[in-house]
């Protein structure tokens, strides 16, 4: 039986006080897939007062113990990686092969590197002629979007309960049934009653109601810059602790010359992956003015072979947008794309050839583009890549950094040491130096309008700890 119009509370599954029911659509086929119940004012107050109970028993808990609860988690979620990998692939439409491959096995991998962290870290250290304790934070409401779905619900849960927090999730309402999986995962592993609650609804409803409320000592939040301002407002009247990831429009330096067609084949398909809908994206790709000819005819051919279609066709790579407002904004922003005189070397506005429903929109490639531009300046969250040529290294740096955010960003260069000394002058919270692949335990967040805090890894567990300086206390007992 479906939980999908349940809320998990206090170890139980409940019937939401709350009598609206929303549809959840497969943007593949824009078809209904499930509904869901979104909540009520008075759902938020049963997981937050519920998790309130619990904090006091789960802060004390043992390290051994967490670990325990921990390890049957992952045995339960590999065990279902498939039925989280379809759960994905209905809801927001990423192929089959990599919602299972990437998004699920991403939100193993949370679990697995938090394991690790909470096998090791020590919670408390020597400093000055005084013990730093690390304790939790307390109760914590956690709000995540609908484009990394288990990705994002995991690096906030795992750390969170890793710490000894307890927490209320609040998922997108677009991308609400890995959600639920995730809820029947972790009861089956037999997390405690009120240590993990899930609740669902919109930001302006439950969102808001969760961030203000009394009994919630942090709020963890992802999403769009407005988003971030709408939480951090309404916690603000409790000065609880706000943690935001927020947007990105990242730039990719290439300023090698020996792999230079490899570095626009991988910058161009890395915009590509999950329909563009990834915040650190590197949508900004910067080459040497003398070789932006060549570059646009390489991410042409990139992007004109890049497969869109069926998510549940092996053979596709890139599925639809994930819902209805995200193909308009799309568009839109292409539209302004080719108003704003940039060159749209492939793609467009129109559906793939031969579909006719869905929220499907060809690789885009624009070329000729500047810093002054929209496309250039507002994160589109497509599978649109902007080429903008740059005069020098200096000019470079300068352009990547002229920007109201500082997520993510990636420079190629024919050494190492070269890439690392440019990535060194870019504000932003990481830098892919020469290709490399993500690290869950290096720390992920922003500069500027970006966010505040950071998640992954040892930063993000910490991110859920208070500090304690227990003076006088010389050594550690």
């Amino acid at each position: 039986m479906s939980n999908y119009d349940r809320f998990y509370i206090d170890g139980k599954w409940c019937v939401p006080v709350g009598q609206q029911v929303r549809d959840v659509i497969n943007p593949a086929t824009e078809e209904v897939c499930a509904q869901i119940r979104m909540g009520s004012g008075e759902d938020a107050d049963r997981a937050v007062l519920a998790a309130r109970r619990a904090f006091p028993s789960w802060a004390e808990s043992t390290r051994a113990q967490r670990m325990a609860l921990f390890e049957r988690i992952i045995d339960v979620y590999q065990r279902r990686l498939p039925e989280l990998g379809r759960a994905v692939c209905d809801e927001m439409g990423a192929p089959l092969q990599m919602a299972t491959q990437m998004h699920a096995a991403i939100g193993l991998g949370h679990w697995k590197a938090n394991l690790e962290i909470l096998r090791d870290y020590a919670f408390e250290r020597e400093q000055g002629k005084s013990v730093v304790r690390r304790e939790p934070v307390g109760v914590c409401v956690l709000i995540t979007p609908w484009n990394w779905p288990l990705n994002q619900m995991v690096c906030k849960i795992a750390p969170a309960l890793a710490a000894g927090c307890t927490v209320v999730l609040k998922p997108s309402e677009l991308s609400p049934l890995s959600a639920v999986l995730l809820a029947e995962i972790l009861d089956e592993a037999g997390v405690p009653p009120g240590v993990f609650n899930l609740v669902q609804g919109d930001g302006p409803n439950i969102g808001a109601k969760l961030a203000a409320h009394p009994e919630v000592d942090m709020v963890s939040f992802t999403g769009s810059k407005r988003g971030g301002v709408a939480v951090a407002t309404a916690a603000a009247e409790t000065v609880k602790r706000v943690a935001q990831e927020l947007g990105g429009k990242s730039a990719n330096i290439i300023l090698t010359e020996k792999s230079f067609s490899q570095a626009v084949r991988a910058g161009t398909t890395a915009c590509l992956i999950n329909s563009g809908q990834t915040c650190k994206a590197p949508t900004r790709m910067l080459v040497p003015a003398a070789r932006h000819a060549e570059a646009v005819e390489l991410a042409r051919e990139v992007a004109e072979a890049y497969r869109v279609g069926d998510p549940l066709d092996a053979a596709t790579q890139m599925g639809p947008l994930a819902n209805r407002m995200q193909y308009d904004k799309v568009r839109q922003m292409i539209a302004m794309g080719i108003e704003e005189g940039a060159q749209l070397v492939c793609g467009g506005t129109e559906r793939p050839s031969g579909m006719e429903k869905g929220f499907f929109i060809r690789p885009t490639v624009f070329a000729g583009v500047n810093n002054a531009m929209r496309i250039a300046r507002e994160e589109i969250f497509g599978p649109v890549l902007c080429i903008l040529p740059f005069a020098s290294e200096d000019d470079a740096v300068a352009m990547a950094n002229d920007t109201p955010y500082g997520l993510s960003g990636a420079v190629w260069a024919d050494t190492m040491e070269e890439a690392a000394r440019v990535a060194r002058r870019l504000r932003t919270g990481s830098v892919h130096l020469n290709g490399a692949p993500s690290d869950l335990m290096a720390p992920f967040g922003g500069y500027k309008q970006s966010g505040n805090g950071r998640e992954w890894g040892v930063a993000g567990f910490e991110e859920f700890l208070e500090s304690k300086a227990l003076i006088g206390l010389e050594s550690v007992s």
